[in-house]
């Protein structure tokens, strides 16, 4: 035999074990195992929350819970108001914070050069989005409250939120421009757009998915917030008439509930409304998503 043909004869060998008899390592199983079994820990965690959440709340959700507004005088324990304020608050914030997030990450992706002022911007975005809540509640309440003379206000509570969560909006929707082909920027060149319109009809058409998986986030963060809003937007349970006007929202509401330790059942249920509000925004913004993709595709 030739070294030729032992050697094609061990290329084979090795080839054959590579691919049909792969030894299975120990390790590897001890690692699988691993991984399996955190993904379950994180889906039971996730299923414990809600089911006994869903539990303890859905029989307490009755109409006049959701339809009425909470009133000691009356003897109410509706939620009416906080829902209104917890959408007045999104909404608010969303206006706000978008804009100035999808722009600078615009800037910061398409137009900005590599420098100081960038590497300032970054620094800036990272250590706020580090600072408590509490931090930005207490920021929010010196000027919106004190500064200003707003006191404690729907709107202030929004603009504070939205100074907040500016850093989430910015590093996601950065990140999605920069999942965007550089072939696309080039297509677009190629075929006479300016840097203008490649920005608006070409590459933030494409990012959209990513963008609202900013917005996403951001919305789960102000739906949940409390120390912030308490300090800014105040804890009255009805409607106010105006942006000037104090309201509380639902995780405010849950937690001047539990803290009076007096309204168990009710706070589960606010829980169980919040939840819902969360996954219809959720599911809201994946459809608006996959409509936005497939025009641009």
């Amino acid at each position: 035999m030739t070294g030729e043909a032992a050697i094609r004869i061990n290329e084979n060998s090795v080839i054959r074990e590579s691919i049909y008899g792969k030894r299975i390592r120990s390790t590897d199983v001890i690692l699988t195992g691993i991984i399996y079994g955190c993904a379950s820990l994180s889906m039971l965690l996730l299923i414990g929350i809600l089911g006994y959440t869903f539990v303890r709340g859905v029989p307490h959700v009755t109409w006049s819970f959701l339809s009425t507004v909470s009133s000691a005088t009356k003897g109410t324990f509706g939620i009416l108001g906080n829902i209104i304020n917890t959408l007045y608050i999104v909404v608010i914030t969303l206006l706000i914070a978008t804009p100035i997030g999808v722009g600078s990450a615009v800037y910061l992706n398409e137009y900005a050069k590599p420098g100081k002022i960038v590497r300032l911007i970054v620094f800036t975005t990272e250590t706020l989005s580090g600072i408590p809540s509490i931090v930005y509640g207490l920021f929010g309440f010196l000027l919106f409250a004190v500064a200003l003379g707003w006191s404690y206000t729907i709107l202030g509570g929004a603009m504070t939120l939205a100074i907040m969560i500016l850093p989430t909006i910015m590093r996601t929707t950065e990140e999605a421009l920069k999942a965007v082909p550089d072939s696309y920027r080039e297509g677009s060149f190629g075929l006479g757009a300016g840097r203008l319109r490649t920005v608006f009809q070409v590459v933030l058409p494409s990012a959209v998915p990513g963008i609202l998986a900013g917005i996403i986030l951001a919305v789960g963060r102000i739906v949940g917030e409390t120390a912030a809003l308490m300090y800014t937007a105040g804890t009255v349970a009805g409607i106010p008439s105006n942006l000037f006007g104090s309201g509380r929202t639902l995780a405010v509401h849950m937690y001047v509930l539990t803290n009076e330790g007096l309204y168990t059942n009710q706070s589960y249920a606010t829980a169980v409304v919040l939840l819902v509000i969360v996954v219809c925004i959720n599911a809201v913004s994946g459809f608006i998503a996959k409509k936005v993709s497939g025009k641009a595709a």
